[in-house]
């Protein structure tokens, strides 16, 4: 067999996954209803849900935030090109399909450094003729090196949506998350935008259930205040509604929510 024969490459991919610890990817897409999950991920679930029922709503309306933000901005403001990063496993209205719908001719990076991720790429890379989808197995504490593997597929030169959903909690220093959220930020045009909803310590219920994951065996994920939320737009311009919980952003009738507040906020913003 040659270096690049699929089955090797299938194998070391699945020899990387560990089924002994919940992971945040398998465990959120158990949360929204999911298939690619292990068991682990599924007991650490229901554990959080006995804990805080309202960290399934969290997860749910996180993901019709992103829908309705791509939707905005490639149908509204003109976008057409894309970069999520934390792309976690592929469910319903994945950020290609919402953005190629509205905009066929989008093109779509995604970035995730997770082993199942990887192995569900394949879900991920399809397109429509005139776009382009690609998938980078990148680290996010590597922002130069996603911004020139990501120019293989997008245009520098042109406005692109920087999206990172639930992802920055993984990095514990908040200055550091800033630092790599504004690096990232400072390889793109003006008229670029940053897009970015993350769990809130909020609530009594969030920080229990987020203290109950990190105790799983993990790798921990820090819920923040919402002013470290509002803090990664700063030099941005806001998009209405502002830094707002996830369910008050452009809420739509596909997406109206009349449950308990969600611990997760999220915005859109702009570089001048």
């Amino acid at each position: 067999m040659s270096d690049h024969d699929p089955q090797l490459a299938a194998a070391d991919i699945r020899a990387r996954i560990d089924t002994s610890k919940p992971h945040s990817a398998r465990f959120w897409n158990y949360f929204v209803g999911g298939k690619d999950n292990y068991q682990v991920d599924r007991d650490t679930g229901e554990q959080i849900k006995d804990i805080f029922p309202g960290l399934v709503d969290v997860a749910r309306t996180s993901r019709q935030f992103l829908g309705r933000a791509v939707r905005h901005l490639a149908g509204e403001q003109g976008v057409r090109q894309f970069l999520d990063i934390g792309t976690g496993l592929p469910t319903a209205d994945n950020t290609h399909e919402v953005a190629q719908r509205t905009a066929p001719d989008s093109r779509i990076v995604y970035v995730d450094n997770d082993p199942m991720v990887l192995a569900h790429a394949r879900a991920l890379l399809t397109s429509t003729p005139e776009g382009k989808t690609a998938y980078l197995d990148a680290d996010l504490y590597s922002p130069d090196d996603i911004l020139k593997a990501a120019a293989d597929t997008l245009d520098f030169s042109q406005p692109v949506a920087l999206i990172i959903l639930n992802t920055l909690g993984h990095v514990a220093d908040h200055e550091e998350a800033r630092r790599l959220v504004s690096r990232l930020m400072a390889g793109l045009p003006s008229g670029s935008y940053l897009v970015i909803s993350d769990s809130t310590a909020t609530s009594d219920g969030m920080i229990a259930a987020s203290n109950a994951y990190n105790e799983s065996g993990a790798i921990p994920y820090h819920v923040r205040p919402v002013e470290q939320i509002a803090g990664f737009f700063d030099g941005l311009e806001i998009v209405e509604p502002g830094v707002v919980p996830v369910t008050e952003w452009r809420a739509d009738a596909d997406s109206a929510y009349d449950g308990p507040a969600v611990d997760a906020y999220g915005a859109v913003a702009r570089k001048p």
